[in-house]
This record gives structure tokens, C-alpha cells and sequence, in this order.
């Protein structure tokens, strides 16, 4: 096994780790965040949602059971870079198709290991997130530190257009109901659930206008997750705002989530270092039962001017910020969290059945206990 290149990572405000290169050699750059699951690497690296910013994992060991293309949720890595504390070389599954190593080399994807993450994760609580470069090509502290400076901060940025699909293509092409999905960087597990529930699911590009999406005579619209910030899509939050004014039941997941309350006059803001993780819990307001949810956000909506627009159901408990809202001028709801994800929990499955019960035209009560679709499909 080959000797690792030494790396450094450099943050804009000067901060600058060493550390050893793992994955492909090179540079990288984008707005550095962390991430608390303790496995799920695959699906983080893979997620659109990710795309423009470099990965900072809490967990100190990754890479240890290796990688496989059933646990990517797209074709392709959309992280910009990877920080761990301690890389595996030498995985163990019987599961596994290559090490992630190779599976990041195979892709491009730069990395650095053998990073104090704990130090680097209270500096960006403390601070907020910021933007970093790793090199394992340039190692002047001077020339990172300015090259970190000159990256463009994610408020502001749109990133959609990078990570949606071409054209439209039918991911189900059969079901008893029929889902718009507007894609601006949907993951792989939300078509997998519509379909799960027999929807026949046609995916449309990001800038698809309403008359295309109507075309094709859906029971109901959904508007994906995505990255970059949502103030920076102003055509999306216009076509919310057109499928909204139809009275087609809607569907909204995280940058969804924010592009519905946007196109209802409601703010957005970015925040200081954002959610991102498996564990976090969510108080659903109906029920008084607490969901153990996945989240990968770092903007949210802010609560002021809801009267009359929506009711928030679901509230984040470490800080309580909006987590879901139910809105009351169209038949339509969002939240913020990814029901889709299922880390080991799946208490937010019920959010997908809710939909169908909506485009439906009934009202589906809420279970006392949350409780998923029979054979949930598994997050891959």
C-alpha cells in the first residue's frame, strides 16, 4: 500500500490543518460543514443536496465497511471534498465492491485524513461555516489561505442547475397516481418511496415551466431537495407560486420546503452552521410524538408572517427552528427533514402516505404513533 501524500486544508479565516491525502490527488474547494452520522458515508457523499460544499465527518472512523453502488443515492459523488479524523485502508464486508478509497479515486473526489475533527467542528460552531480548500498538489499555507477567501459564499449561490437531470424521465411509468417531481437535485430513496406507494413518477429538470410539468396531468407536485440557496431561484419559486395558484396538491422536501414558503411570501434565511446529521429530533405538533429525522440543511424558514399562510407541524428540539409546515391557502405541506432517509428509524415514513391521501382528496389521520408503509423500502 502506497505511502499517502501529505494534505492540508485551509479555512478562509486563516486556519490551516495538515494531514495526509486520501481519495484522488489534487485541490478542492467549497463551504466546509460537518456531518454527526455515525455511518451513511456513501449516501452523504452521493446526496445532490451536498453539492458545493466539502464534508467534515464528526464520526472518527470512516471508510471501515468499504463502499457499494447500492448505497449512493446518484450516479456520482456531489460533496466537493472529505475530512475524517481516521481513514480505512483495509474495509471489511462482505457486502463490499471496492474501498472507498478506490470508489473516490474512481470519481475524483479529494480528501484529507488524520484531521483533528473535533477541533475543527467547536472552531465552525463557534465561528459559523466557512469556506476551505484541500490540496494535496499546493501546500503553502499563504496561497490556501487566499485561494479559501476568493471561494464564493454559498449565500446567494445557485447550485440546482448543476445537479438536475437533463430532460424528463419516467422513474415509475405506471401506478394509480401520477407525481411531478421537479427535480433540483432529488435523491434516489424519495422516487423509490413515491413508487413504493404505486405512483407512477415522471422526474422534470429544474426550469421546466408549469405548462410542461401540467401537461403531463399530475395528481399531484412535488418539489425536491436540492442545493445552493433557494433567494437565488427566483424562476423556481415562481413555478411553486404557479402550482400553488392551480390548487394542485404539493410535496415539498427541504430546498422544496423553502421554494413553497418562498412562492407563499414567507422569508428564508441562512444559518450560522445548519443541520446536518441522522439523529436529530423533531417534534411533530399534531401528535406530541418526537421523530428521530435525517437533516442536511443550512438555510431555513423563518417563522414571522405565518398567520394566515401556514401553521408550523413540526419543530426541530435543539433549537426550534421550522421543521415542517402545513399550509392553508392550498392543499399543500413541506418540511424540512428528509422522511426518505431511514438510518435505523423510520418515523417519518407516514409523511409519503399523507401525500397520497392528499392527492387523493381525503384527509388521512394522523396515527397516534407514526407509523411507515407496510415493507418500508430501505435507504440505500
Amino acid at each position: 500500500m502506497p505511502t499517502p501524500l501529505p494534505a492540508k486544508l485551509a479555512l478562509e479565516d486563516g486556519t490551516v490543518v495538515e494531514g495526509q491525502s486520501v481519495g484522488a490527488v489534487g485541490e478542492t474547494a467549497g463551504e466546509l460543514c460537518f456531518n454527526t452520522s455515525m455511518s451513511g458515508y456513501q449516501e452523504i457523499l452521493t446526496d445532490p443536496s451536498y453539492s458545493g460544499q466539502v464534508m467534515l465527518m464528526t464520526y472518527p472512523h470512516i471508510g471501515n465497511y468499504g463502499a457499494f453502488e447500492e448505497a449512493t443515492e446518484a450516479p456520482r459523488p456531489h460533496v466537493a471534498g472529505l475530512v475524517v479524523r481516521q481513514f480505512s485502508r483495509d474495509p471489511s464486508n462482505s457486502d463490499m465492491e471496492e474501498t472507498l478509497a478506490a470508489y473516490m479515486e474512481r470519481h475524483g473526489l479529494v480528501g484529507i485524513s488524520g484531521v483533528d475533527t473535533r477541533k475543527l467542528v467547536r472552531h465552525i460552531r463557534e465561528q459559523g461555516v466557512m469556506n476551505c480548500v484541500i490540496s494535496s498538489e499546493d501546500l503553502d499555507d499563504a496561497s490556501l489561505v487566499a485561494k479559501a477567501k476568493a471561494v464564493p459564499s454559498m449565500a446567494g449561490l445557485e447550485l440546482a442547475s448543476r445537479v438536475t437531470a437533463g430532460e424528463p424521465y419516467d422513474f415509475a411509468e405506471s401506478g394509480e397516481r401520477r407525481v411531478a417531481v421537479l427535480d433540483y437535485g432529488v435523491k434516489r430513496n424519495i422516487l423509490r418511496s413515491f413508487a413504493h406507494l404505486g405512483c407512477a413518477v415522471r422526474v422534470f429538470p429544474a426550469g421546466t415551466s408549469f405548462d410542461d410539468v401540467m401537461a403531463w396531468e399530475p395528481d399531484g407536485i412535488f418539489f425536491s431537495n436540492g442545493p445552493g440557496d433557494p433567494r437565488a431561484m427566483p424562476e423556481a419559486v415562481d413555478l411553486a407560486r404557479q402550482v400553488i395558484g392551480s390548487g394542485t396538491p404539493t410535496f415539498g422536501i427541504c430546498l422544496g420546503h423553502q421554494l413553497m414558503a418562498l412562492a407563499e411570501g414567507l422569508e428564508v434565511y441562512k444559518m450560522k452552521v445548519g443541520h446536518r446529521g441522522a439523529n436529530h429530533p423533531v417534534l411533530n405538533l399534531t401528535t406530541g410524538h418526537v421523530e428521530i429525522s435525517t437533516q442536511n440543511h443550512g438555510f431555513a424558514v423563518q417563522e414571522a408572517g405565518l398567520d394566515g399562510i401556514a401553521e408550523v407541524d413540526h419543530r426541530n428540539l435543539n433549537d426550534q427552528t421550522v421543521e415542517g409546515l402545513k399550509f392553508l391557502r392550498f392543499p399543500g405541506f413541506s418540511v424540512q427533514y428528509h422522511p426518505e432517509a431511514c438510518p435505523g428509524p423510520h418515523d417519518s415514513r407516514y409523511l409519503f402516505d399523507q401525500f397520497v391521501a392528499l392527492m387523493d382528496g381525503r384527509e388521512l389521520a394522523q396515527p397516534a404513533v407514526p407509523e411507515p408503509s407496510a415493507d418500508p423500502v430501505e435507504d440505500a
